[in-house]
């Protein structure tokens, strides 16, 4: 910005030089010669030092949102899976698409319009002083009432700025709603309904920016008087000063063409300048994500000696909403655990604690003897693997979202694919293992997104496996051959279940019954159903619903 202000002084001195050829007939040829140098020195200095700002600015916008992106991203590691419930979806979408692409593409476009142009006025303004110091002090004063104007802009915008910002998360949580809830939408006719409130947000959206616009413009409008009239006094007092016999008629000249050219280059930087306060406030959307409260992941890279788990009068509770009450229980290692009971028990809750998703109130979890918050997260993750019940497939190939972008061999892979009985089925796709599986994995049925996350776990080779609903989408047909694959695989590991359907763990080693937070009985399936407790009686329903049947229709087993 310096070295460009630099060379449009040159532009005065050939504008100077211009004026004397024009007055002085006998040293004319000479001076426009000069005159042509200056403008030509000026044209090429110029045209550099706006690619090389260019060159840039525009790296500098791209690396600034790509890093904000990557730290965002990073940070989301380590945040409580509380935080996701109380923030929505849109929220953080919103920040990483539509706040950091107005950083991405205009803020270092912005910032260096307004040094550049607040620069290249001041330059002019010192070359004014150098013909005329009486000239050059009004010119100074110009720059500073228009700063004056701007600095009352950008207070207006601080009452605006945001408001746009809320609007514009608003917008994108909605329309996300919107598209991923269509087949809701459809299936119930609520697409005008659904319709309106996706407008309703793109109206309210619309409306704070066109608020923004309205506050904006009046003071546009004065910096452009304001500008306007200091140029218009500048070309008078010239003309004044010409007058009075104190200023020669080439500076007077002079002066009423740097009268037009003064305030275009600040103008410009003012304009931006209000650009430049709604990207501050941006990033200041941005940055909140640095406020969210983080869990402490940076443990011992801690190695197991057994796979054992032990919860020690362990609670937890979402806000106001107790999960968990006091619980205490043993998973020994190799052994297979199952939890059971009510809906909203707590049995997914108890699992992802010792994944740290979130972290106990009271009480501990150990693994190995060792507090699961000694370990590191990478640590912690390397000793344990997850299938969840809400499988969630990345839009690449089968082969990358079963190795999970480890250094896997292909036939690794493959013969983790066959032990989860999903090999078959891959070979069938267009391209087999290579094949794209599209953003959530569209092109597969449930089961088989379920057995592909299946393959996962068992690809991992953690020495703790964690099942949640593994079996909820799996066919009967498949059902039978994907628990042999997994018993032969999972042998010598521990395994901790969660499973609705009771009779698939009636081989677990224990069977802890959860109800409304509380451990209400242990033991396994034999004993529990001898004691006669909630087991049973959950065991009694199972039994009397699968054998129900539709009056006058067949029986469903």
């Amino acid at each position: 910005c310096f070295f460009n202000a630099v060379f449009h002084m040159f532009e005065i001195a050939a504008i100077y030089y211009t004026i004397l050829a024009l007055l002085d007939g006998k040293t004319g040829p000479a001076t426009a010669w000069q005159a042509l140098g200056l403008l030509a020195v000026s044209i090429l200095g110029s045209a550099v030092t706006k690619y090389f700002s260019q060159l840039q600015q525009t790296h500098a916008g791209y690396f600034m949102a790509a890093n904000k992106r990557v730290a965002i991203g990073q940070r989301m590691k380590s945040v409580p899976m509380g935080y996701f419930n109380d923030n929505s979806l849109g929220n953080i979408t919103a920040v990483v698409t539509t706040t950091l692409g107005d950083v991405e593409n205009n803020a270092a476009r912005c910032l260096v319009s307004v040094i550049g142009g607040f620069l290249n006025t001041l330059a002019m303004c010192l070359a004014i002083l150098l013909v005329d110091w009486r000239l050059g002090l009004l010119a100074i004063a110009g720059i500073l009432a228009y700063l004056l104007v701007t600095e009352l802009s950008q207070r207006s915008l601080l009452k605006t700025g945001p408001a746009r910002q809320h609007a514009q998360m608003k917008l994108v949580e909605a329309v996300l709603e919107y598209i991923q809830g269509m087949s809701v939408v459809k299936a119930y006719g609520l697409d005008k309904d659904s319709g309106q409130a996706v407008q309703k947000t793109v109206d309210e959206s619309c409306e704070k920016a066109l608020g923004l616009e309205h506050s904006v413009a009046p003071w546009m409008g004065l910096r452009q008087i304001t500008v306007r009239l200091f140029a218009v006094a500048l070309a008078v007092c010239a003309l004044a000063l010409y007058s009075g016999g104190s200023l020669p008629l080439t500076r007077c000249l002079l002066m009423l063409v740097a009268s037009f050219m003064l305030y275009a280059e600040l103008e410009s930087a003012g304009n931006m300048a209000d650009n430049l306060q709604m990207l501050g406030a941006s990033m200041d959307k941005a940055n909140s994500i640095d406020d969210t409260p983080v869990m402490d992941i940076d443990g011992a890279e801690l190695q197991p000696e057994d796979a054992s788990v032990r919860f020690e009068d362990v609670s937890f509770a979402y806000g106001e909403r107790t999960i968990l009450e006091h619980v205490s229980l043993t998973v020994p290692a190799g052994s297979t655990t199952a939890v059971v009971g009510p809906s909203g028990g707590g049995k997914t809750t108890l699992c992802n604690l010792i994944a740290r998703f979130w972290d106990v109130e009271s009480g501990s979890i150990t693994i190995a003897g060792h507090d699961i918050r000694e370990y590191s997260m990478e640590a912690l993750m390397n000793t344990i693997a997850f299938v969840f019940q809400d499988t969630h497939i990345f839009a690449e190939s089968v082969y990358d979202n079963i190795a999970m972008h480890r250094k896997v061999h292909r036939e690794d892979v493959e013969k983790a694919a066959k032990a989860a009985r999903c090999h078959d089925f891959i070979l069938s796709l267009p391209n087999g293992y290579d094949t794209k599986l599209g953003d959530g994995g569209h092109k597969l049925s449930g089961g088989e997104a379920q057995r592909i996350a299946i393959a996962r776990a068992i690809l991992k080779d953690a020495p703790i496996v964690v099942l949640d609903e593994a079996m909820a989408f799996t066919d009967a047909e498949n059902e039978l051959a994907l628990r042999e694959g997994m018993a032969e695989l999972l042998k010598g590991k521990t395994v901790l279940m969660i499973a609705h359907r009771l009779y698939s763990i009636q081989d677990a080693d224990c069977i802890f019954v959860l109800e409304n937070g509380k451990l209400r009985e242990h033991g396994s399936h034999t004993e529990l159903l001898k004691a006669n407790g909630l087991y049973a009686h959950l065991w009694a329903i199972q039994n009397e619903t699968e054998s129900w049947q539709m009056k006058g229709g067949p029986a469903y087993v």
